[in-house]
C-alpha cells in the first residue's frame, strides 16, 4: 500500500478548477461552522493530529527490531510505519484503522518510551482524548485551553454538587464557570466519536497479498457484519460521488 494514498486523492481535489475549489471549500467551512467551535476550525497545520508524524526513539528502533515486550502483531506494524515516515493520518488509512485506534497505539508507542514525545502539546492532548486516555477536563488544561487552576477549581465545584445530589458532568461546570463554551465541549465529544469512523478511500487499490478483504478487516476490527455491510455501501457511494464531480469537471474543463 502506497504511503500517499490520501494524498493522491487530495491532488485530485487540488486539481479541480478555483470556481470548483471555492465552492467545496465555501460548503466545507460552512458545514464544520456549524458542528464545531472557532478553536477547531483554523487549526494549525503543526497542532492537528492527523497529520502529525510520529518520531521513533532510539528505544523504539531497538524493540522493531528486537520486539522483547512481546506486544500485539498490530502495534508492531505501528512502529513500523513510523520508521518509514508515514503521518498518522497515512497509519489510519493504509491499515484500515479509526483514527482512535491509531491513537491508543501512538499513547502506548509514548508510554512505553518508543516515540517521541511531540513538540505541540495540542496533539499529545488530542491523542490522548480519542484514545480514551484524557477526559474532557484533562484535554483542556493539557491544550491550554484552561490553566490547572481552573480544573482545580471546577473539579471542586463539581465534587460540591455531587455532595448535593446533583450530577453535573464536568463539561457542565467549566461551561457555567465560563472557562469554555458549549459548542467547545459539542465539537470536542464530535471529533471523539467522529474518531470511531473507518474510512476506506477505495478497496480496489487493496493488494492481492491480503487476500478476502472482509475478512481481513473483520480480523483487525471490532464491529458487526451489518457495520462492515455500512461501510463498504458508504464507500461506494462516495466513490460514485466523487465520480459525478470528476466528470462534471472534465466537462466544463
Amino acid at each position: 500500500m502506497k504511503k500517499n494514498m490520501f494524498a493522491v486523492f487530495l491532488n485530485k481535489l487540488l486539481d479541480f478548477p478555483l470556481w470548483v475549489k471555492q465552492i467545496i471549500f465555501l460548503r466545507l467551512h460552512e458545514n464544520l461552522s456549524l458542528v464545531l467551535s472557532e478553536d477547531f476550525i483554523p487549526v494549525n497545520e503543526i497542532d492537528l493530529f492527523h497529520l502529525y508524524v510520529p518520531t521513533l526513539s532510539f528505544l523504539g528502533k531497538t524493540e522493531l527490531v528486537e520486539r522483547k515486550s512481546g506486544l500485539d502483531e498490530g502495534f508492531y506494524n505501528f512502529l513500523s510505519n513510523v520508521a518509514d515516515g508515514l503521518n498518522i493520518l497515512e497509519i489510519a488509512m493504509n491499515n484500515f484503522l479509526t483514527m482512535e485506534e491509531v491513537a491508543k497505539q501512538y499513547i502506548l508507542g509514548l508510554e512505553q518510551n518508543f516515540i517521541k514525545t511531540p513538540e505541540s502539546v495540542v496533539i499529545y492532548a488530542m491523542a490522548g482524548f480519542m484514545s480514551g486516555k484524557f477526559r474532557t477536563g484533562e484535554y483542556f488544561k493539557r491544550s491550554g485551553k484552561i490553566n490547572v487552576d481552573q480544573l482545580e477549581e471546577a473539579l471542586f465545584k463539581q465534587k460540591q454538587a455531587l455532595n448535593k445530589g446533583e450530577q453535573p458532568k464536568i463539561a457542565e461546570v467549566m461551561i457555567m464557570l465560563g472557562f469554555v463554551t458549549e459548542k467547545d465541549t459539542k465539537s470536542l465529544l464530535l471529533i471523539k466519536e467522529e474518531a470511531k469512523r473507518r474510512f476506506i478511500l477505495d478497496s480496489s487499490i487493496i493488494p492481492n497479498s491480503m487476500g478476502n478483504f472482509e475478512a481481513k478487516v473483520e480480523e483487525k476490527a471490532d464491529f458487526s457484519k451489518e457495520e462492515f455491510t455500512r461501510l463498504i455501501e458508504q464507500n461506494k457511494i462516495l466513490k460514485e460521488q466523487l465520480t459525478k464531480i470528476l466528470a462534471l469537471v472534465q466537462k466544463n474543463a
